[in-house]
């Protein structure tokens, strides 16, 4: 398991720290984003997003009524593929499950469709449901530490062993 720990004071340090992370991530990929409401789950995104160039950061809105945001994106790597006449090479998906109250409703969200292997999921409450968390690379916890500080982990699985 591979741990880095960052530390925000503002809203603006933490869309830093989400491009520092986005160059962790690589497709496929699902990682859990823990924290209370409020911590700065989107705000992370917003950092993730702009680093894999799939959005802006004013473009990143929580997915709390909609459940799933789709953004393509592109990672450093050379391994390229067409959407819409675009060069892209990831879809990122940021995605709340804190609505959803049991597996049947889980299985509308087609999250088996969404999980390719161009894709990096972001789950909001996705550790509620067993059958998420068994599939999860890894998570990024946004804990409050007084005021605008926050204390973001970054926890990820080496890939292939499960641990």
């Amino acid at each position: 398991m591979s741990v880095q720990r960052f530390v925000s004071n503002s809203s603006r340090e933490t869309i830093a720290i989400g491009g520092e992370i986005a160059q962790q991530l690589s497709p496929p990929m699902l990682l859990f984003l823990r924290g209370d409401l409020g911590a700065g789950k989107t705000t992370l995104v917003k950092g993730i997003a702009q680093a894999l160039d799939a959005a802006d950061p004013d473009e990143v809105t929580s997915p709390t009524f909609t459940l799933v945001h789709e953004y393509d994106g592109r990672t450093p790597v050379d391994s390229r593929i067409t959407i819409d006449g675009k060069e892209r090479d990831v879809k990122l998906y940021h995605i709340d499950l804190y609505r959803i109250e049991d597996e049947r409703q889980l299985e509308t969200i087609g999250l088996e469709e969404l999980a390719t292997q161009q894709a990096i999921l972001l789950v909001e409450w996705g550790e509620k449901f067993p059958s998420v968390a068994k599939r999860s690379d890894g998570e990024i916890l946004i804990e409050h530490a007084g005021g605008d500080t926050r204390n973001i982990t970054l926890t990820l699985k080496e890939k292939g062993t499960g641990s």
